[in-house]
């Protein structure tokens, strides 16, 4: 159960998805806290390179598996302003790491970017529990939730004037 005392992550991560948005890439941030609450590395969306799998949920996978012993990496939770794709729920699963807490579901952005007309990817938005039936996923967050619709708005609607 989400606790009070993780949203300052969650917010954290929404700021990781400005920082990408600002940068011209899509607005997905993540952080990996360790089990006594300290923050071990963050990242957010770098996909605008060229290399589409420069996720920071991947991102984090990898630095986790260089980083820290399973044991730690079990103990450890992802926070993320989006729901793990396939290839990030993957890399979690196979790197062992533990908790997913996510403030939008990927239901919720394919419906949004539906709404918006943009193109399917080239990789169905599936749950993670789909993908890593033994991971634990809490989320979506109804509070973050809209800032997140709003910054993958401002992403996907850059020639379109912002609608009320």
């Amino acid at each position: 159960m989400l606790s009070d005392d993780e949203l300052p992550y969650l917010r954290r991560c929404v700021a990781l998805a400005e920082e990408a948005l600002r940068a011209g890439d899509e607005p997905f941030g993540s952080v990996l806290v360790g089990a006594d609450g300290t923050v071990l590395a963050e990242d957010h969306n770098r996909v605008a390179s060229g290399d589409r799998t420069r996720h920071p949920e991947f991102a984090l996978a990898r630095w986790a598996a260089a980083h820290l012993a399973p044991g730690e990496r079990a103990a450890a939770t992802v926070y993320t302003s989006g729901e793990h794709c396939p290839m990030c729920a993957a890399a979690h699963a196979w790197v062992g790491l533990g908790r997913i807490v996510y403030v939008a579901s990927s239901a919720q952005l394919t419906a949004w970017l539906t709404e918006w007309g943009v193109p399917a990817a080239p990789v169905r938005a599936l749950p993670v529990q789909e993908i890593a039936p033994g991971v634990t996923v809490e989320g979506p967050v109804p509070d973050l939730a809209e800032e997140v619709r709003a910054l993958h708005r401002r992403f996907n609607t850059r020639t379109v004037p912002e609608r009320p």
